[in-house]
């Protein structure tokens, strides 16, 4: 049965331009998957539970590319003003996108929000809602820099926000990753890698703080 709001695609269809033609919104959540009976149960609470007007576009990651591709590929063919990024096993507390958005406005010239995620408490922004605009000064329409695969595109992207004083936070604002193993993976090597190499020229002069620059290395 479809469900209000919820679109579907494949990272093939975005690759190729054939992504689908969605309504207009001022917000849009980009959610790759792999797993869709796990998408569809965190797509549907996140539509019920948004509290405010949003499309969820679930993109099958059918070229296991990643999650950095995912969103990178959505990201060209997504004009709203706002975009949410998150994964299929997402949880979303209730009023999560109003309290979001509530807190963005608090902040002038906010670029980010970190969401609560039950873990960073706002100092990374693991799921967040970013501000299109925004985005198109960093990496040329780019959610996150197109190297990385998995893991610490979001760490970056928040470390400028950051120095740029632009990243928003508000604590009730609650969209929570639910992987119980989480904290026994490690990170991807090469990654990992990638991130210490960039961050050693301040992710192309972007970021000064040393404080920020060390905060995780």
């Amino acid at each position: 049965m479809a469900v209000s709001g919820l679109h579907w695609c494949r990272l093939s269809d975005l690759a190729a331009g054939r992504g689908p033609a969605l309504p207009a919104c001022g917000v849009v959540a980009v959610m790759p998957w792999l797993r869709r009976t796990a998408a569809r149960r965190a797509a549907e609470l996140m539509l019920a539970r948004a509290g405010a007007p949003l499309l969820v576009l679930a993109v099958q990651d059918d070229q296991r590319a990643g999650p950095v591709a995912v969103w990178n590929a959505a990201l060209q063919q997504v004009d709203s003003p706002l975009l949410v990024y998150c994964a299929e096993d997402a949880f979303a507390g209730r009023q999560w996108l109003r309290l979001a958005l509530d807190g963005m406005a608090q902040l002038p010239g906010a670029g980010l929000l970190a969401f609560n995620d039950g873990k960073w408490f706002g100092q990374l922004a693991a799921f967040g809602l970013v501000r299109q605009r925004w985005l198109r000064t960093l990496y040329d329409g780019a959610l996150f820099h197109p190297s990385y695969a998995r893991h610490y595109g979001d760490v970056e992207l928040t470390l400028i926000a950051r120095q740029q004083k632009c990243l928003a936070y508000h604590p009730h604002a609650l969209l929570v990753e639910v992987d119980h193993d989480k904290d026994q993976r490690s990170v991807d090597t090469a990654d990992r890698a990638l991130f210490l190499q960039r961050a050693a020229t301040g992710f192309d002069r972007r970021v000064v703080d040393p404080a920020l620059l060390a905060s995780f290395g």
